[in-house]
């Protein structure tokens, strides 16, 4: 098997699906809502009724996540921790790819399907719920991820591909 992985400098939390699969699936479900805060509500019927039209969308967007922020910041000072599972193992992300990643430990059991966090490093930093399953002890196939989460991890991976081969010129043009 043929898999094209790009190093990445992420990390991913987790357990096998099978110990708590109604408390995975929750969690699964409730971290794809993070765009159903009262904020993001109110932006959908905005723009649903046609308020946003005469708006600079790249403004709008600014102006939540500014609003995102200071919630945020409000449940620090209050000192409120969003509540997650306790997933039993946590392990560096050597690589990654459209549907796969490989750990750097050999810590995997093969076939064996694991519900995992994984925090992205894009803005706005959040943590996305993926299932995946083990196709030996390092290398893994993710099997769901929610449609939003997919297109960030696309996005990151084509980045990292981007900084590889700006790194790869810039190697060159120094031995030349």
């Amino acid at each position: 098997m043929n898999i094209r992985l790009v190093p990445a400098p992420i990390s991913v939390v987790f357990s096998p699906a099978i110990e708590d699969e109604e408390g995975f699936s929750r969690e699964y479900h409730k971290l794809s809502q993070t765009d159903d805060d009262p904020i993001s509500q109110w932006l959908k019927l905005a723009k649903a009724r046609g308020e946003t039209s005469q708006s600079d969308p790249v403004l709008l967007n600014l102006m939540v996540e500014l609003h995102r922020k200071i919630d945020n910041l409000e449940k620090f000072i209050k000192n409120e921790v969003p509540v997650r599972i306790d997933l039993k193992s946590a392990v560096d992300i050597e690589s990654i790819g459209f549907h796969h990643f490989k750990v750097k430990e050999k810590v995997l059991i093969p076939e064996t399907e694991y519900y995992g966090r994984i925090e992205m490093p894009v803005y706005p930093k959040r943590d996305i719920g993926v299932y995946f399953k083990a196709i030996d002890t390092n290398i893994a196939e993710i099997i769901k991820m929610h449609e939003r989460d997919e297109k960030e991890w696309n996005t990151y991976l084509t980045a990292r591909e981007r900084i590889l081969i700006r790194e790869m010129k810039e190697g060159k043009s120094d031995t030349d």
